[in-house]
């Protein structure tokens, strides 16, 4: 795995908050900062840079997040004020409360899904032993009856 210094996290985050639109230079430099985009099989490198030459930027970003942070799904993506909120949840099946979240604006819809991914990035390397487990529950359908007996 390539190890990304914190210091071009922070240039690249500053430089998606700066953007006032998405460039095809500005996407690739994302692309080219996750760890995982390098060691991808060269067809699935084809896919994002195909999404990126055709100017799939919402595509592309959320492309780019499966593939760098699986764990991590898009939670909300709302449009309030001219302004887009997209937030990222490790289990978004959970009460926000309970969850880890990151959350991130910009105008830019895909700026803003990216801005979040390196939110998330930063916060899963600061804490990468830390992790809520929550047991599934497979849900059962009819009645539950107990045959035990208490004679």
């Amino acid at each position: 795995m390539l190890f990304v210094p914190k210091h071009d996290l922070n240039r690249l985050e500053a430089s998606l908050r700066g953007a006032e639109a998405i460039t095809p230079e500005l996407m690739s430099e994302v692309a080219h900062a996750c760890a995982h985009f390098a060691s991808v099989s060269r067809t699935a490198q084809a896919s994002i840079t195909r999404l990126i030459g055709s100017g799939a930027w919402t595509d592309a970003a959320l492309a780019l997040l499966e593939l760098e942070l699986p764990h991590w799904k898009v939670r909300r993506l709302v449009l309030e004020d001219g302004e887009w909120l997209c937030t990222l949840s490790k289990q978004p099946q959970l009460p926000l409360g309970l969850d880890e979240a990151v959350e991130a604006t910009h105008e830019v819809l895909p700026l803003a899904i990216l801005i979040a991914m390196l939110d998330a990035k930063r916060a899963a390397s600061a804490s990468p032993t830390r992790s809520t487990v929550v047991p599934r529950v497979r849900q059962s359908t009819g009645y539950a009856v107990n045959c035990d007996s208490f004679a």
